[in-house]
């Protein structure tokens, strides 16, 4: 949970000095633990919600300060970690501040500089929770930051975010490529209550089956050749926080039930371990295909699919809420005005008009593009319509395969309508309206679902 409370954990193997920092640092926090070890910090670090560790390089275990210091912000990277040291070198320094380190200090330490570096890291620490508070103020208002959009379509999209974000529920998008899924995803994960947590994203479509597993679960040294340490897999790295798998239809039918087991039992294994670890992250998933098709056609596991699909929310291509183009288009020239340096360019009615009419089959990714080709090709402040490719043209693309997606479209709105009628002609009977319609009720159930027709 985000609050602006202020807890310190001081790690350090030398109780004089576990003590003397406590006494020290008193007036500075809400409340301190102290850890001799790194086993011990990791076990009150995931039980508590400190917002700043000291850590001793040097420690009496198998992990030093260092590798707990990567330990701690892979599972909350806005955490806050001062390093410090009793053999400090330039190397040591260097790669701590490279693994995130909010300071290094070295011993004999000097309190007055510790506490000139814990009252940095609390208001540090304090301006997060304003922006967490100022997200969520936008999010009631009714504005999800980073998705944009006025068109219908959109803004019940916007409502399903606000109305799972804050719980914990398993969510499927679905949407074409470069309709904005993991935009999406982030917004579950920055409104939700473990928003302070890792985001951690994965396409799983461009991961080989080889390293898929490993990828997911980690593994142990030595597990495999050319397993030369241990290496923590996505849900370790998203422990408290959100998992975004990406392309979930991709992964092979191995891995499908590895991942089953994990969300049915909570728990997993490295690859060559036997430590067991809590499964704990809310899992979001996205694909661009349909996934109840992928499941009729045997390609994707019944029962994994119910485990990921408890919130589908589905996105809607560009052409189908072409409305919000003018502001798309206006949010990305500021941007791209901004990244390169040039004066804010504006768009003509008429060039504005061709890009409201294109088909864009690469969705929002390919506005985006089309938009920073012309901030950098255009060096007038206004972009007409000429300056705009003429294969964005409607009137010149009567033959490109985007209209093979606007006959796709027909055929879904086609599909729902047919089944609709079907529902009330059979008294919402599935089994007589399956029959009716001379699919499975399985197929029917899906399509039900897809659609909204409960």
């Amino acid at each position: 949970m985000n609050d602006a409370r202020f807890g310190i954990l001081i790690v350090d193997d030398e109780p004089n000095i576990r003590s003397g920092l406590e006494k020290g640092l008193a007036k500075e926090a809400d409340f301190i633990a102290l850890a001799g070890d790194a086993d011990s910090a990791l076990q009150q670090f995931k039980k508590n919600p400190f917002q700043l560790v000291i850590v001793d390089v040097r420690l009496p275990s198998a992990m030093n300060g260092l590798e707990l210091l990567e330990r701690l912000l892979q599972s909350r990277p806005q955490t806050s970690v001062i390093v410090i040291t009793a053999h400090g070198t330039v190397e040591t320094a260097v790669e701590a501040m490279r693994l995130g380190a909010f300071d290094f200090i070295s011993k004999p330490l000097d309190l007055d500089l510790i506490r000139q570096q814990v009252r940095k890291a609390r208001e540090h620490h304090l301006l997060q929770h304003e922006v967490h508070e100022l997200r969520s103020r936008l999010a009631d208002a009714g504005e999800v930051s980073g998705i944009i959009g006025n068109s219908s379509s959109m803004l019940s999209v916007l409502r399903e975010v606000r109305q799972v974000a804050r719980t914990d529920a398993t969510v499927m998008i679905c949407g074409e490529s470069g309709t904005g899924k993991e935009l999406v995803a982030r917004a579950l994960h920055d409104l939700s209550d473990r928003s302070d947590k890792a985001f951690v994203a994965v396409n799983l479509g461009a991961l080989p089956e080889t390293l898929l597993e490993s990828e997911l679960f980690g593994h142990e040294k030595g597990a495999f050749t050319g397993a030369s340490r241990q290496k923590p897999g996505c849900f370790e790295r998203a422990a408290g926080g959100s998992l975004f798998l990406d392309e979930i239809t991709e992964i092979p039918a191995k891995c499908q039930v590895d991942l089953l087991r994990v969300l049915e039992t909570q728990y997993y294994t490295r690859i060559g371990g036997e430590e067991v670890l809590e499964c704990d992250v809310r899992l979001i998933s996205a694909t661009n295909k349909l996934a109840a098709e992928e499941v009729e056609e045997g390609a994707f596991r019944e029962d994994l699919y119910y485990r990921l699909n408890v919130v589908p929310i589905h996105l809607p291509p560009l052409r189908q809420r072409r409305e919000d183009i003018p502001v798309l288009v206006e949010h990305f020239l500021s941007r791209f005005c901004k990244k390169h340096a040039r004066p804010l360019k504006t768009l003509s009615a008429d060039a504005l008009q061709r890009l409201v009419g294109a088909r864009w089959p690469g969705n929002v990714r390919q506005l985006r593009n089309m938009v920073e080709r012309l901030v950098v090709t255009v060096h007038s402040d206004t972009i007409h319509a000429d300056d705009v490719p003429a294969d964005f043209d409607p009137a010149n693309n009567q033959a490109s395969p985007a209209d093979l997606c606007s006959l796709a479209d027909a055929v879904v709105e086609a599909e729902k309508t047919a089944i609709q009628a079907a529902l009330a002609a059979c008294g919402y009977h599935r089994e007589n309206t399956a029959k009716a319609l001379g699919v499975s009720v399985r197929t029917l159930h899906y399509k039900m679902h897809r659609y909204g027709l409960y």
